[in-house]
């Protein structure tokens, strides 16, 4: 199986050579039953390359130049304390801070309620594997007693083999709490509830020896399903979000419970990016067409997957949409899936699936734009199965982005795409990803380059440390990844990208959101620490599964996000300033020990290559990689270029040298070898260390420095590559 286009494999069309299975995909699958032609899709494309194209190839250019002149103002300074105040003037003076307009609101609309009024989680899922896609749009429901049972949320992991009882009534404690906490009742506790019945359009709660009561705010009141007398489910809503009991005294829990309870239904993950970027590996033109045909089958509503679980096979669809019974009588509808946005690739990405005019690669990200809206038309038009947006707009993320002109390119892109589609201008709306130096500190003015197309802006501390690393390289040697969460930059960058987006007027109208929880397993811990994110005025944030979403749903319950922003609007002060954002994270005197320093290095080698040897040998972008105390961590491209520019800084700064970072390596990869002994079809790295995968990790540290921005996927995808040339097609099945 080879990733390269031959001619042959290439059809030409409009000026461009196009291969020949995207070509198809394209005019067979995406635009059948739209009004747009291929020919009109394909004329517009070539017309989107001309017109952009060098502009951003130029764009491109002026990072090279300002990171240049950076490097060379602190290899200039090598040695001295940053002076703030010149360092500031230096980066203004070059363009690289812009000077900031007067005060604006986004004039967003169309805007679905999930980023407008509903604050809650999301997840991040790679598009390209069915299952997880379409159990992440299905994460809209999830049960709060499995999340809490099958996870150590608890404090303690769950127990091997049948139901454990003791461990069944832990959960149904935990569960009353949360209602007595969340929807209390006039008087008496749910825990002492013995059923629950609607009349005359109220919930009534009939406690043990204390007769009959009704939520202490009746308002909490949604609906039913069934029969008001016993009926088999009450809802009840909470800062926008709706919790279900479930009632069935047959089930093995309800019939236990004295109100006949079986199960706690939240609604969890409120919206989901269907993720074409960081969680994926698709280098050529068979691997986008796959990403991009699950995205069409996301949004007709049929893509299903194959299943095998517990021994038994089935065939896993998208959700349906839930009736209920409203508190008036009437028969109302609550979306069955989380609100689905895609994430499309950066702008520094080229693609050999379409070649221009003169025979070179286009950007991939102008092809994800019109190929991801393209498949959208199917749910603007109604004629899939199931509706993802109800206010008629495609929700697209954008990561990578450098400052306002790349955010002002952005926009233009978008609206040429509109255009070629027949769609309305702002149609498409755009998430900025707040994770590159650049644009956290001229964010007011990349917000406002898209300001009438924008729906969300989201911190990312990985992928943002990786670019601060990079940006600073030749300021010194960096602070150590785990203290890196306790510089001044990273807080004032949390805090500046919901104060600057409060006041740009996002509350209302988009998300304001927070990065991922990285560690899957540590449930109780996430429930300890990840409830700062809404406290913080962060109306969503990131979590790396559906369990993970149902969990940090009870955070929003707990805190009135709408009240918080509000809270921050009126106090009108900003919580950090753009000298703590630009404070460089240099070691003062770098004194760690043997043993300290060996350990970073063992900790981001180890990392590295436990991810990259699955994104080159399987093709697989994203996963959960055990680390270095074999504690299960989700990897991406944004874990690996903080692990891999770390690892540069230290060896640019003498902290470690080439030999070191060959052998920290080589015991690495044994380790990570050990750790994938039963995965079929692994191929050891030790002890030749001379596959593509273990150079490929190696790569990405000794020649981090010179890697634009410090990203990955230029080393990536050539070992990729190399490996799908020389692999039989079964070997690169994940």
């Amino acid at each position: 199986m080879s990733m390269e286009t031959t001619a042959a494999d290439r059809t030409a069309v409009s000026g461009l050579e196009v291969a020949t299975l995207l070509k198809r995909f394209v005019d067979q699958e995406v635009l059948a039953g739209t009004s747009v032609t291929p020919e009109r899709f394909w004329s517009g494309l070539a017309a989107v390359i001309d017109q952009l194209g060098p502009r951003n190839r130029h764009l491109l250019e002026v990072r090279d130049e300002l990171q240049s002149a950076i490097d060379r103002w602190h290899r200039a300074r090598a040695g001295q304390a940053i002076d703030l105040d010149v360092y500031t003037a230096f980066l203004r003076e070059l363009g690289y801070l812009v000077e900031e307009g007067e005060d604006f609101t986004i004039d967003t609309s169309n805007v679905d309620a999930e980023f407008a009024d509903i604050a809650g989680p999301q997840l991040v899922v790679p598009v390209t594997n069915a299952r997880y896609a379409i159990n992440a749009a299905n994460a809209r429901w999830g049960s709060l007693y499995d999340a809490l049972y099958g996870t150590d949320a608890l404090g303690d992991p769950p127990p091997d083999g049948p139901y454990d009882e003791a461990r069944g009534q832990r959960v149904i404690a935990w569960a009353r709490r949360f209602l007595d906490d969340t929807f209390p009742l006039a008087h008496g506790s749910h825990a002492d509830a013995h059923a629950y019945r609607v009349r005359d359009g109220a919930l009534e709660v009939e406690i043990a020896g204390a007769g009959t009561t009704t939520l202490a705010d009746p308002g909490r009141f949604a609906g039913h399903v069934g029969d008001p007398s016993a009926p088999a489910g009450v809802l009840l809503r909470n800062h926008g979000l709706v919790v279900e009991l479930r009632f069935d005294r047959d089930h093995p829990v309800g019939r236990t419970d004295r109100a006949g309870v079986a199960d706690v239904l939240l609604e969890s993950a409120v919206s989901v990016i269907m993720d074409g970027e960081d969680a994926v590996a698709t280098i050529d033109a068979e691997d986008k067409v796959h990403a991009y045909r699950n995205w069409l089958g996301l949004l007709r509503g049929d893509l299903t997957a194959e299943v095998d679980k517990g021994g038994r096979s089935f065939t896993r669809r998208m959700a349906p949409d839930r009736e209920y019974t409203a508190p008036d009588g009437t028969t109302a509808t609550l979306h069955g899936r989380s609100l689905m946005l895609c994430r499309n690739v950066g702008n520094h990405l080229y693609s050999d699936a379409v070649l221009d005019r003169d025979g070179a690669p286009v950007p991939e990200g102008f092809l994800d734009a019109m190929i991801t809206v393209a498949c959208a038309l199917h749910d603007l038009d109604g004629t899939g199965d199931l509706r993802n947006s109800r206010a008629g707009s495609v929700y697209v993320v954008k990561p990578k982005l450098h400052g306002p002109d790349e955010v002002a390119l952005t926009d233009e892109l978008f609206h040429h795409v509109e255009r070629i589609l027949g769609l309305e201008p702002n149609t498409v709306k755009i998430g900025i990803m707040d994770e590159e130096r650049r644009t956290s500190a001229n964010l007011k003015e990349c917000i406002r380059a898209a300001r009438r197309r924008l729906a969300f802006i989201n911190t990312g501390f990985l992928d943002r440390t990786g670019d601060e690393i990079h940006t600073s390289m030749e300021a010194g040697a960096m602070v150590r990844k785990p203290e890196m969460k306790s510089q001044p930059w990273i807080l004032a960058y949390e805090d500046r990208n919901v104060d600057i987006g409060l006041a740009c007027g996002l509350r209302g109208r988009a998300q304001i959101g927070k990065g991922m929880w990285a560690a899957p397993d540590r449930m109780a811990a996430m429930l300890e620490e990840k409830i700062g994110h809404p406290q913080a005025g962060a109306n969503c944030a990131w979590v790396p599964s559906p369990t993970a979403a149902t969990l940090h749903a009870t955070h929003y319950h707990r805190v009135d996000v709408a009240a918080r922003q509000e809270e921050l609007e009126l106090a009108g002060q900003p919580r950090a300033s753009l000298d703590e954002l630009l404070t460089i994270p240099v070691a003062p005197v770098p004194e760690w020990s043997d043993r300290e320093r060996l350990a970073e290095l063992e900790n981001n080698a180890q990392g590295i290559l436990g991810y990259v040897v699955r994104w080159v040998d399987h093709g697989v972008g994203s996963s959960k990689v055990p680390d270095i105390d074999g504690v299960a961590l989700m990897e991406d491209r944004a874990t690996c270029r903080i692990s891999s520019q770390h690892m540069a800084n230290w060896l640019r700064h003498g902290i470690t040298t080439e030999t070191e970072i060959l052998d920290v390596m080589r015991r690495m990869a044994a380790v990570v070898d050990r750790q994938n002994a039963e995965v079929t079809g692994y191929l050891p790295m030790a002890p030749a260390f001379d596959g593509p995968a273990f150079r490929a990790a190696v790569a990405l540290v000794l020649e981090g420095t010179g890697q634009p921005a410090g990203y990955i996927e230029p080393i990536l995808y050539a070992h990729r590559a190399e490996r799908k040339r020389d692999a039989r097609p079964d070997d690169l099945v994940p």
